[in-house]
């Protein structure tokens, strides 16, 4: 209930900033010239970008997407699985690439909705990743902030891999830290070895990392991930390791010492439905910021990859539609006078699992203000490639020497969420597709 509460205040906030957006906005051009409105979420890597190469499309697409004064004609969120680094940082970046403005409210990382995880804003968390990771969390507003790096240096016998990181000639005295309540996982750290031995030993310490293993203690403190992409798509002509890697090394080691699964408190990032619905109040800000009256009916999800991309957005197509059919059932026993319609909204979430819903039972906002639909367009840029072969129906088969499953453990494998509505080469066949579904001109 306490986690309940701390999600409905955030979407209070955040809907009370996009009205305050909106009226600022009024001189914004209106291009609702059509009862259908939709709004588009971008992937970037592998879709707008290779490593620090800008795919030739994106630019030709930005260009249509823009009027001549800058403007965008439709709302525009680019929704990644990045997260080491701040907003603002790959909002500078996406302009700079893209030839087009790009401001911080368009971005969304993966570790953007833990804002509304407030419950652990004032605890001690130990932050893992790369980039500003301490800077990135008190920006999510996390006031107690310990890194990797402070606990090397608070226990310096603890990192013991690298010899050539070994104490010297003498083992300096620990500097006890305070107990820590819970492990954020940001991104893939420089360091594989050092931040998974540091991460097991707070977990089987229960946050005092100075203090002899207990393998006892279980359930363990909580564990927030960001990211869970097995794999992503730079220069290479092959995918390089995401950070769903890390976890995977991560669940196991603990698998391994403690003979009990690594749990966690929330999986955040795509494909996780909590994510899709964030990203959608950013359309809506974006939406009213544009001067639209009418709301987003549809979204499209632009990516290049199956398990996050494409099954994340078929994900939270699936959540809307138990969404409007239960609204639907609810509204019939009003009607009549029937049971409880609470119960019934409930069940059709049990649908999906915590994992899926990113570590909550249900999203939270308004469900009268949420879009009909969720459209999911694979892109042949980057993780994806026409060559592979379809993933097989059977889920039964889904590990096999020619299909392996690449979504996180605790996601249920169901091979309808990787099939795309639409696939199209790039991203620019994919907005003018998207264009041509809405039957709006892109001139």
């Amino acid at each position: 209930m306490q986690r309940l509460r701390c999600f409905k205040s955030f979407w209070q906030l955040l809907r009370s900033s996009c009205e305050g957006a909106a009226k600022q906005a009024t001189s914004s051009r209106c291009y609702s010239h059509d009862p259908s409105s939709f709004g588009l979420l971008f992937d970037i890597d592998g879709v707008l970008v290779r490593g620090r190469t800008p795919i030739p499309a994106a630019k030709r697409c930005f260009r249509n997407l823009v009027d001549r004064h800058g403007k965008y004609k439709v709302p525009v969120v680019f929704v990644t699985n990045a997260g080491n680094c701040m907003r603002q940082t790959k909002a500078e970046h996406l302009s700079h690439l893209l030839e087009v403005e790009v401001s911080p409210d368009q971005v969304m990382l993966s570790h953007s909705p833990l804002r509304i995880f407030t419950q652990f804003h004032k605890k001690c968390v130990l932050v893992s990743g790369q980039g500003p990771a301490e800077e990135v969390a008190h920006n999510l507003g996390f006031e107690d902030v310990v890194t990797i790096d402070m606990v090397r240096e608070a226990y310096p016998v603890l990192d013991m891999v690298d010899h050539n990181r070994r104490p010297k000639d003498f083992i300096p005295p620990n500097k006890d830290l305070r107990p820590i309540n819970a492990i954020i996982l940001f991104g893939e750290p420089i360091r594989w070895e050092t931040n998974l031995q540091l991460i097991i030993d707070v977990l089987l310490t229960n946050g005092n990392p100075g203090n002899t293993w207990t393998l006892t203690q279980y359930p363990h403190i909580p564990v927030l991930a960001c990211n869970m992409d097995l794999l992503w798509m730079a220069e290479a002509k092959n995918p390089r390791f995401g950070h769903g890697m890390f976890l995977v090394c991560l669940e196991n080691l603990y698998k391994k010492v403690t003979g009990y699964d690594l749990k966690y408190e929330a999986l955040i990032g795509k494909p996780s439905v909590v994510t899709y619905n964030y990203a959608e109040l950013l359309i809506r800000q974006q939406a009213e910021k544009l001067g639209w009256n009418k709301p987003v009916k549809t979204l499209y999800a632009i990516g290049d990859n199956p398990m996050a991309d494409i099954y994340g957005a078929n994900l939270y197509n699936r959540y809307l539609q138990a969404s409007k059919h239960a609204n639907a059932k609810v509204q019939a026993k009003s009607c009549r006078g029937g049971a409880d319609p609470t119960a019934q909204s409930v069940d059709d979430h049990r649908k999906m699992t915590s994992a899926e819903m990113g570590g909550a039972t249900v999203a939270y906002g308004s469900e009268e203000d949420l879009p009909e639909a969720c459209r999911s367009i694979l892109v042949c840029t980057g993780v994806y490639s026409r060559d592979q072969q379809e993933l097989p129906s059977d889920p039964a088969q889904t590990v096999t020497e020619q299909h392996i499953f690449h979504g996180h453990r605790d996601f249920r494998f169901d091979p309808t969420l990787t099939q795309p509505s639409f696939v199209v080469q790039d991203v620019k066949e994919a907005v003018e597709l998207v264009f041509q579904q809405e039957g709006w001109p892109l001139e």
